[in-house]
């Protein structure tokens, strides 16, 4: 009896599993959603050229909201790739696989980098996640909660668009399918997501659901164009585009930037018209500047200042006017070209320095300079005023120009004086001819020597030393007792035949003063001295407000359209824009 029921038993057992056997590979069959069926009917469609449209997807506005409504529920069925391996840390945070090929793109994403682990079909999870990409829970650290205002999701969804159009280059030409419509559409909401969020707190769950849908998408294409190699070979030759793209925008963008600092605006050109005119409606007697009498006392502070811009000018004597506290010991010595004389001589009758002296020059009164100065610093590659403009190296001359002075102070014209100079004067030279800030941070230089002067000559490369730090030009401290005694004009000769006659160095004054005062400088405060207001250079607020002088050096000169703003604003407050020839000439702030 129970040998026969022994043998039932078995034989009922052994049904069951030929039935279970039989029946599971019809359960599994059943169980694949329709977007996995899908692929292979893409894969053909991706090839085609739009012969086989679906009707109810054809055109009108009606067939849109079709297509559209089709590919949204195509999405939320999802794709379901094998999973990640899901890991978890001490504080509880999941990380996934970031591999491509094991990512879920069927909607179990939680916010980027947090995913909590959950079972396949779980109710409910998905809004949970989507929750708390915005609204981090209190367990979480202070550098977790930071994260939601990174911009990981936008990045991601800027990667979308560059996947999905290279996808679209591998479809023919004029090509209509539906894997072909669907990238576009994919596109174009990614698109509109961007264009509405900066960061990825801006994202709601809607753009999240858009992502999703473009990574189906994006599987579907990838499955039906599964050639890698085309792929990568069309992404390099897409980069090498946009890298060619972005090289002639930015030398396109150079090239105006210099031209436009090579260009004189049309408001200065109307004040320097406007101040002329009245300058030769004066009788000689009143074209004389106030204060003659403290022009060459050596006892007060001399400052040398040599500009043909009227406005640049009038900002660097008004700010250290403001500045001193002992005005009335200043004096202003500016040299400027036969042309502009006439306008700065008027600009200081009618805008007077306060307590201070001030004597204006013409280059052209100099008998001592060459007789081809005014074109021997002209360069065939460069035409930019600021290398080949004499008055740029009238310095290299200024114990001829002022021969009964001991010390005076040189100043560019874009500069900007924010704290009284009188202590400059008593600084000690050590037996030195010029002091001026060097151009180096952390003791480390950021501007060597040799980037500006050619040492591959033998001549060069035995005098000096190619990775000495260069000083600035801007705001210099002169000794002209010490330059007189130490022979410093004799070497400006040979120094000037020697670079004639080959290329030493670069356009300009800086590297021919680096030579010239080789080992005849001695280094000043960082703080007195503050450059790179001209261009972009990061400097910060701080940095700028407790320098002495700053100096708008670079090609963003602070009267230019092209200044920048932020820096602009300390050379504007030293000008008055009420004055009637600004407004006459239309030059506002």
């Amino acid at each position: 009896m129970m040998v026969t029921l022994r043998r039932s038993c078995v034989t009922v057992l052994t049904l069951a599993l030929l039935a279970a056997s039989f029946l599971a590979p019809l359960l599994l069959f059943l169980r694949v959603p329709a977007a996995d069926i899908s692929l292979a009917l893409a894969r053909k469609e991706f090839y085609r050229e739009g012969t086989s449209f679906v009707k109810n997807l054809s055109s009108g506005h009606s067939s849109n909201g079709m297509r559209l409504n089709a590919i949204e529920q195509e999405a939320d069925e999802g794709v379901r790739l094998p999973r990640g391996v899901v890991y978890q840390n001490e504080e509880s945070t999941n990380v996934q696989s970031t591999s491509s090929e094991n990512a879920t793109v069927s909607g179990n994403v939680g916010d980027g980098g947090h995913q909590n682990k959950h079972e396949p079909g779980s109710a409910g999870r998905e809004d949970k996640d989507l929750k708390s990409f915005n609204r981090p829970t209190s367990g979480e650290t202070t550098s977790s909660r930071s994260r939601s205002s990174t911009t990981e999701k936008i990045r991601e969804m800027e990667d979308q668009i560059i996947m999905a159009k290279a996808y679209l280059q591998f479809s023919l030409p004029n090509s209509n399918s539906q894997l072909v419509r669907e990238l576009k559409l994919r596109i174009k909401e990614i698109e509109r997501v961007l264009g509405r969020a900066n960061k990825d707190s801006d994202l709601s769950r809607s753009h999240l659901q858009k992502m999703k849908a473009m990574d189906v998408t994006l599987s579907k294409a990838h499955k039906a164009y599964p050639d890698c190699s085309a792929l990568a070979s069309k992404l390099r030759a897409q980069l090498y585009n946009a890298e060619e793209q972005l090289r002639a925008h930015q030398n396109q963008a150079s090239y105006l930037v210099h031209l436009t600092a090579r260009t004189f605006p049309k408001g200065l050109h109307c004040l320097s018209m406007k101040l002329t005119t009245e300058f030769f409606t004066l009788r000689p007697e009143d074209q004389q500047l106030p204060n003659r009498q403290n022009v060459y006392k050596p006892d007060l502070y001399h400052f040398a200042i040599f500009s043909d811009n009227v406005l640049a000018c009038a900002v660097a004597v008004n700010s250290t006017v403001t500045t001193s506290m002992e005005p009335e010991k200043i004096v202003f010595h500016v040299v400027t070209d036969s042309f502009n004389f006439p306008a700065m001589v008027m600009w200081f009758l009618s805008n007077p320095p306060g307590n201070a002296s001030i004597q204006i020059q013409s280059l052209d009164d100099f008998g001592f300079l060459p007789a081809d100065f005014s074109t021997m610093f002209m360069h065939p590659a460069k035409s930019d005023p600021r290398y080949t403009s004499p008055l740029n190296h009238l310095r290299f001359y200024l114990p001829e120009i002022f021969p009964s002075l001991n010390k005076i102070l040189f100043l560019d014209h874009d500069v900007v004086v924010q704290r009284d100079l009188g202590q400059l004067w008593s600084v000690d030279m050590k037996g030195k001819v010029n002091g001026a800030v060097e151009i180096c941070k952390n003791n480390k230089s950021s501007l060597k020597l040799e980037t500006l002067i050619n040492f591959s000559d033998p001549i060069i490369a035995s005098t000096f030393d190619a990775e000495a730090c260069v000083w600035a030009f801007g705001m210099n401290m002169f000794d002209l007792q010490e330059w007189r005694k130490q022979g410093l004009k004799g070497v400006h000769h040979n120094l000037t035949q020697l670079g004639q006659s080959r290329q030493l160095w670069k356009a300009g004054s800086l590297p021919l003063g680096q030579l010239l005062f080789y080992n005849h400088t001695v280094v000043l405060d960082r703080r007195w001295h503050v450059l790179g207001l001209g261009h972009e250079s990061g400097m910060g607020r701080a940095e700028i407000e407790r320098a002495a002088v700053i100096h708008y050096d670079g090609s963003w000169k602070p009267w230019l359209d092209i200044a920048i703003p932020k820096y602009r604003r300390y050379w504007t407050k030293f000008l008055d824009y009420g004055n009637p020839y600004f407004q006459q000439c239309n030059i506002h702030e």
